[in-house]
């Protein structure tokens, strides 16, 4: 018995294509867990993200052109398959890493939304690989990693936040891809003749969709992160920078899913909110907590304070708010950015008690 191997690599890409997705989506993942940090203002994760944008892009000019006949060599052409696996591995390593970096900082239960659409196309991206040969689908894609990656990097680099930043990065999404078209315009004219006008219809869908998520606040407000947060009976700052906290004693999973906490208060006892914010090194922004009681089916304001925080600490940023003698009934504290955008929220009901109820004490 005889074994035939493939002629050429088109043959092989036909004959073990349905294998390149999953192992392109391991291998992007142990790349990720190798070099992409924590940390989101970091080189080290800027590159290899940065990378990632700058292989997917000469993918899809290598595609096209190669498509076009533009292209001729006999060795380029003939690893012309593995091509389009390039262009799928970037997008696949960009989703996981924007599906981390992003998962982090979306500390209010709205702006899942977002990290839920990323996690769909990190999921999807491996049945995406004969869409890949559709130019409108490339230049979708390509636009919605690049959009992602701006609205977080150019915060970083001009160490500034707030809703202009967000429009910057829009408008260089808009300026980047259309070079990127331009260029496909000179090595794939014809196809790019057909496909312009689809083209640009969803990257102006997409651009519009992306602005809809940020007024709305669903999209997580990186680079700063939520990175802990919970409601106290005493919160006193120690010596050496640290903080006491004492609390009532929760189950496991509420502080991971800082959810409604119960807190027995004694009369004339105040209710504290400690919190700490990562920001990225060098940034100085304004952030305030804003406090509020449900009464009658809805959130009535009572009490904001605003003040400004300095980045660059791994646990980020510590600091607490206080309300003396909160009445009973269930209350919340946003967290939030200049423009009002909701960093993280703190969501607790307050029970009118006759004693303490028996404290833990922690540390933050």
């Amino acid at each position: 018995m005889t074994m035939r191997l493939p002629k050429d690599s088109a043959e092989f890409a036909r004959w073990y294509g349905r294998y390149f997705s999953p192992v392109a989506l391991v291998a992007g993942f142990v790349v990720d867990t190798l070099y992409l940090t924590s940390r989101v203002d970091l080189w080290q994760t800027n590159a290899l993200l940065g990378a990632y944008l700058v292989l997917a892009g000469l993918g899809i000019l290598a595609t096209n052109a190669i498509e076009a006949g533009r292209i001729r060599n006999a060795r380029i052409v003939a690893v012309a398959p593995f091509v389009a696996i390039l262009v799928q591995f970037s997008f696949g390593n960009l989703f996981s890493a924007y599906l981390s970096l992003y998962g982090r900082s979306a500390a209010f239960a709205g702006s899942w939304v977002f990290v839920a659409l990323v996690a769909t196309l990190l999921v999807g991206n491996e049945r995406f690989i004969r869409l890949y040969a559709r130019v409108p689908f490339q230049i979708s894609i390509y636009f919605v990693v690049l959009y992602s990656f701006l609205i977080f990097f150019l915060p970083i680099i001009f160490r500034s936040l707030g809703t202009e930043m967000f429009l910057l990065a829009g408008a260089a999404s808009l300026v980047l891809t259309a070079l990127l078209l331009l260029a496909l315009a000179r090595v794939a004219r014809a196809r790019m003749r057909l496909a312009l006008l689809s083209t640009v219809r969803s990257v102006i869908i997409i651009f519009l969709a992306f602005n809809v998520l940020y007024f709305s606040n669903l999209i997580p407000p990186l680079p700063l992160a939520l990175k802990e947060a919970g409601v106290y009976h005493s919160v006193e700052r120690q010596s050496g920078g640290m903080y006491r906290l004492m609390g009532e004693a929760l189950p496991w999973y509420e502080p991971y899913l800082r959810y409604n906490t119960v807190l027995h208060l004694t009369q004339g006892e105040s209710a504290y909110v400690f919190t700490a914010v990562f920001a990225p090194t060098g940034l100085s922004t304004p952030i305030a907590y804003e406090w509020e009681h449900r009464e009658d089916g809805e959130w009535i304001p009572r009490g904001r304070i605003a003040f400004s925080i300095m980045g660059g600490r791994d646990g980020g940023y510590r600091s607490y708010s206080m309300l003396e003698d909160p009445e009973e009934g269930m209350w919340r504290v946003n967290v939030l950015t200049p423009d009002g955008r909701i960093i993280g929220r703190v969501s607790f009901t307050v029970i009118r008690a006759s004693t303490t109820p028996m404290l833990v004490v922690e540390e933050g």
